[in-house]
């Protein structure tokens, strides 16, 4: 007779539920704003709050849907001058989301592109030199029919970035980019 150890099963269980096993989060909002702007940058929150015109525009240069009606952008400052602008997008991949932030440069280009979290396992996150392809081009050219390589087997995680960082784009391109100027 074979004796059977009843307790694996829920030890088993436990075990899946107390180690996540491709989770991963890896900076706080703190680290991330300082990867950002730097240490010591003055960082102020920017709510914006698209009317129908300007979501049906920023929908229209990013190729993708709002999710919200508000949208934050991080701004960030040293001596009143502007470093840069933020934003932190989530986006689900297949059933678990991704976290990127998005980092513009004072002029508005595609700076840096940073993973804070990533849910799904771990051979579907894009390397970083696959976001590197993507820095300093304009909104109109971040496309996979316009030159952006894609990644056997990270297909939906590159569409899921892409779409974050044209959102991002779309939005600063709508609603904060010559807001001051006359």
């Amino acid at each position: 007779m074979v004796k059977v150890n009843r307790r694996w099963p829920v030890f088993g269980f436990l075990l899946a539920l107390a180690l996540p096993a491709w989770s991963g989060v890896f900076y706080s909002k703190e680290e991330a704003m300082a990867l950002a702007f730097g240490q010591g940058a003055q960082v102020e929150v920017l709510s914006l709050f698209p009317d129908d015109r300007q979501k049906a525009k920023i929908e229209e240069q990013a190729k993708t849907k709002l999710s919200s009606g508000l949208f934050s952008l991080y701004v960030g400052k040293s001596q009143g001058r502007i470093l840069g602008y933020a934003a932190i997008e989530t986006e689900a991949v297949r059933t678990k989301p991704e976290t990127l932030m998005i980092v513009l440069n004072s002029a508005g280009e595609l700076d840096k592109i940073v993973t804070l979290a990533f849910h799904e396992p771990p051979e579907y996150q894009p390397p970083e030199r696959w976001y590197d392809q993507l820095l300093k081009k304009p909104l109109a050219e971040l496309d996979f029919n316009k030159g952006i390589q894609g990644i056997t087997g990270a297909t939906l995680s590159t569409r899921a970035a892409l779409n974050s960082v044209r959102r991002v784009m779309a939005v600063y391109d709508v609603m904060v980019k010559n807001k001051d100027k006359p």
